[in-house]
């Protein structure tokens, strides 16, 4: 392998395992260099892969279409492949790791044959800095190089840095025949990889995200002592220039990129309010020096759905994707080669082609764009990108917030008692399905810290390493806050506006993490009174906001049952404290 950018013994000898395995025609190591990657994006273009847009509109700008069958995350087929069952834990698939690679090498091997293997090392977190983890995936497809390049930190670098070390995440991922019945997406906690096959869908294939960032991660988080989250990092800064910083994790369908993006209401951005965005999707935290928690998004990229994406729902998500993004399962407007897709504006293009490439007539009620049409694009070219994006010791985390969509249930806002009844509220966590899930809406889904799809081991013990960092962190640890915009009234609409007004319970929030901020006892937590949530120039009466701040004890007993079911399925490995928390909480409700 004349050509590698590293002498890494454990990295060629892997590499060198899996030529033998895929039988490439030629490999190729991705250096990160901008004339490497415009070569690769030029035969790309050549082969039918993408389609460069145009480059006065959207500069560096191209568009994908994966195929039919193969659009988004496939859950039942994503496996924790570790010694025993038990170890997944009840909320992941399992497959035993033996008879897991036996299936995977039977499936990808000879599959690179007449075709190339990309190598990528990438960092997963500013290079070089102490949260930092490195990668090498094996591809056989430029636009997953391409995507690499946008969400992480590709190039020789990452191996520079890495040196001799074995410590990396192993990655091999086969397009084989991108057959729904021999898809797999399997995750080997113990021995640091990751094998995809037969998908092409970023969600499946990209594999430094769910796959590395956090299921393992997770696990590497729960042997070393730091976080793993599917959390938002943004910083509030105040007319003062201050900054405080806010983790906080959502199930999907729930507002996590447009709070990670939120812009202030007026009345606030006229005073000197800003908010910064640190990532909208994964955190990495631990214990700093000086005692208290700190976080970076490991992410270098916004990989974002498309569709319900304009001016009003998240114009700095839209300004993100005007340059040297990646467009997968959009609309292709012929007229003026740019992209169009569902809620982008009320102009939907005449002369299109659809996400599956058929022409598409807007006027005949189908979908032109995939419900989970995506965009690629680089963190930087977001407005609101924080200037400790790139900082290498991260930034401090003030608050932890929890959120879901409750129609009745939680309040807009509640602070829980401590680290560990924080933790109770974190496992607690869940959402009423919306019409934009398949299946009947209102059905709830618990959801532990938005993490059910991606823990790597087993969620009892998540739960626990979760107490076990709080002891570790003492008084310096984050105070924890459950947050519910979607509280509806009798008739069903909304009482909160929502969107940028959420700034003004954050703003109670980090109010409260330095005690200058009121709050009242409930069976729950503490709420905040009418008085202590700024509600100058918005549309809610005094009536509407005591609903949304109270608390029914007839719904929290019902919410408690569900609560005790729901902890059986952890077994012996729920956390006595867990358990007594939601003793404590019956009690409390009476």
């Amino acid at each position: 392998m004349n050509n590698a950018l590293t002498n890494n013994k454990s990295i060629l000898d892997w590499v060198n395992e899996k030529i033998d395995l895929v039988k490439p025609d030629k490999v190729v190591w991705i250096d990160g260099s901008e004339e490497q990657l415009e070569a690769l994006r030029a035969e790309a273009v050549a082969t039918g892969e993408m389609i460069k847009l145009n480059e006065e509109k959207l500069p560096g700008c191209y568009l994908h279409r994966t195929a039919i069958n193969d659009v988004a995350r496939v859950e039942q087929r994503t496996l924790i492949c570790t010694p025993t069952k038990e170890q997944a834990g009840p909320t992941n698939n399992w497959m035993e790791p033996g008879e897991a690679y036996e299936m995977l090498y039977n499936i990808a091997r000879d599959s690179y044959k007449g075709r190339t293997m990309y190598v990528i090392p990438y960092s997963m977190g500013p290079i070089g800095s102490m949260f930092s983890k490195a990668g090498i995936e094996l591809t056989d497809s430029i636009y997953v190089v391409l995507n690499m390049v946008i969400m992480t930190r590709v190039g020789k670098e990452v191996l520079d840095v890495l040196g001799d070390s074995n410590d990396w995440v192993r990655g091999l991922h086969c397009k084989c025949d991108i057959e729904e019945e021999n898809r797999y997406i399997c995750q080997f906690p113990q021995d640091n990889t990751i094998i995809s096959v037969n998908s092409g869908y970023g969600g499946n294939v990209l594999l430094g995200k769910k796959c590395f960032a956090l299921r393992i991660a997770s696990y590497q988080g729960k042997l070393e002592g730091w976080m793993a989250e599917h959390m938002l990092i943004l910083g509030l800064e105040n007319p003062e220039g201050e900054v405080k910083y806010i983790a906080a994790a959502f199930p999907s369908a729930c507002g996590k990129t447009n709070l990670a993006m939120l812009i202030p209401p007026e009345i606030y951005r006229n005073k000197g309010y800003k908010v910064w965005c640190v990532g909208d999707d994964i955190a990495w935290m631990r214990k700093g020096p000086d005692g208290r928690l700190w976080a970076v998004n490991p992410e270098n990229g916004f990989f974002g759905v498309a569709p319900g994406t304009n001016v009003k729902s998240n114009p700095n998500a839209l300004e993100s994707t005007k340059k040297n993004t990646i467009f997968t399962n959009v609309v292709h407007n012929l007229d003026d080669n740019t992209v169009w897709w569902e809620g982008l504006d009320k102009n939907p293009p005449m002369n299109a082609v659809n996400w599956k490439g058929e022409p598409w007539d807007c006027t005949d009620g189908s979908k032109g764009a995939h419900p989970n049409s995506r965009f690629t694009s680089p963190a930087i070219n977001c407005p609101c990108i924080s200037s400790e994006f790139e900082s290498a010791q991260g930034v401090p985390i003030s608050a932890i917030v929890f959120g879901g969509r409750r129609a009745k249930t939680a309040p807009l806002v509640y602070q829980s008692r401590d680290w560990v009844n924080g933790v109770f509220v974190g496992s607690i966590m869940s959402s009423e399905t919306t019409a934009a899930a398949s299946g009947a809406v209102g059905v709830l889904r618990r959801d532990p810290m938005a993490m059910r799809p991606f823990c790597g081991y087993h969620m009892g013990d998540y739960f626990k390493h979760w107490i076990e960092m709080g002891k570790e962190l003492g008084d310096k640890a984050p105070k924890i806050f459950n947050v519910n915009w979607f509280r509806l009234d009798d008739e069903g609409n909304f009482i909160w506006p929502g969107f940028g007004d959420n700034m003004r319970v954050l703003l109670w929030i980090l109010d409260r993490c330095e005690g200058k901020a009121n709050a009242n006892e409930t069976a729950i937590g503490y709420i905040p009174g009418i008085e202590d949530i700024d509600v100058e120039g918005i549309d809610i009466s005094e009536e509407n906001l005591k609903d949304i701040l109270s608390v029914d004890a007839e719904i929290w007993r019902e919410e408690a049952k569900g609560i005790t079911e729901f902890y059986e399925m952890f077994g012996d490995h729920l956390p006595a404290e867990l358990a007594n928390e939601l003793e404590q909480l019956k009690a409390r409700l009476g």
